[in-house]
């Protein structure tokens, strides 16, 4: 029989600590990254750093981006 966990508290979206992104581009990215933990409910505050991560590492790769 599986385990139940239970998945950390969600949280209201940070502002992206990221110059020139905004709440709105992390809060898509993360909805394709998670769509599956949103069904659980809200996510971490985790989740959207680690979303505005990739989100930039994404656009930097295909050079959207320049740091």
């Amino acid at each position: 029989m599986p385990m139940k966990t239970k998945d950390k508290p969600g949280v209201a979206q940070p502002k992206p600590f990221t110059p020139g992104v905004t709440k709105g581009m992390v809060r898509e990215h993360a909805y394709h990254l998670y769509r599956d933990k949103l069904d659980r409910g809200a996510l971490s505050l985790e989740d959207w750093v680690l979303a505005e991560k990739d989100m930039v590492a994404t656009m930097e790769a295909e050079g959207q981006v320049s740091r």
